[in-house]
This record gives C-alpha cells, sequence and structure tokens, in this order.
C-alpha cells in the first residue's frame, strides 16, 4: 500500500507544472553550449580551489577574478535564469510536499485507528 501511494505521488509530481517547467528549463539549458561551457569552468575552478584549501593553499585572486567574471556572464544568460528560478519553484513544491508528509506523519502517529490497506 505504501508503495503504490508513494508511486502515485511521485506521478502526481512529475505531471505538476512546476516539474514540467523545471524540466523544459533544465532541457533548454543542457542545449546551450555557452551556458554549459561557462557552467563547466565555473565547476573546474570549484574543484581546484577546494583541493588547495585542502592542501592549506589559498585559491589564487586570478582564480577568483575568472570565477567572479564566469558568474556575472552566466547570472544574465536567460537560459540560465529560467532553470534557477524553475528550481526554486520545484524546490517550494517538494518543500510543501515534505511538510505536508511530516504533518500526515505526525497525525498518523498519534491516531488510535489502524488502517493496512
Amino acid at each position: 500500500m505504501l508503495d503504490d501511494k508513494a508511486i502515485d505521488l511521485g506521478r502526481t509530481i512529475g505531471q505538476s507544472a512546476e516539474y514540467q517547467a523545471l524540466k523544459r528549463a533544465n532541457d533548454a539549458l543542457n542545449g546551450d553550449r555557452e551556458s554549459i561551457a561557462l557552467l563547466r569552468r565555473m565547476e573546474e575552478i570549484r574543484v581546484q580551489a577546494g583541493r588547495m584549501i585542502e592542501r592549506g593553499e589559498q585559491p589564487t585572486q586570478a582564480m577568483e577574478e575568472e570565477l567572479d567574471g564566469l558568474l556575472s556572464k552566466v547570472q544574465v544568460n536567460p537560459i540560465y535564469q529560467r532553470a534557477v528560478s524553475a528550481q526554486e519553484n520545484f524546490d517550494k513544491l517538494m518543500m510543501r510536499v515534505n511538510d505536508l508528509i511530516l504533518d500526515g506523519i505526525k497525525k498518523g502517529a498519534t491516531s488510535s485507528i489502524i488502517t493496512l490497506g
């Protein structure tokens, strides 16, 4: 029973406007070569800086400046902005769902009625 309800919830979430918008936005972002190149380079710098910090070193000023420049470029990209906005909206939906599930758990835990089906 629980598995069926979870599958149904997942199906409903997958059909939600928020999820569909997120899927479209991510597909568009993945199709935008410029954005992907910028994001990959940002990730490379982030990983490199993380390794430096682990070794007790400070990331270079040039790394910080390059990262700032890349971030400035990617943030003004409308395709990226749509993806970020869609992700935020989906995250809000999932927070509401999680809150409702938690509320249901609390009510179920205090209920003296046992349901098995």
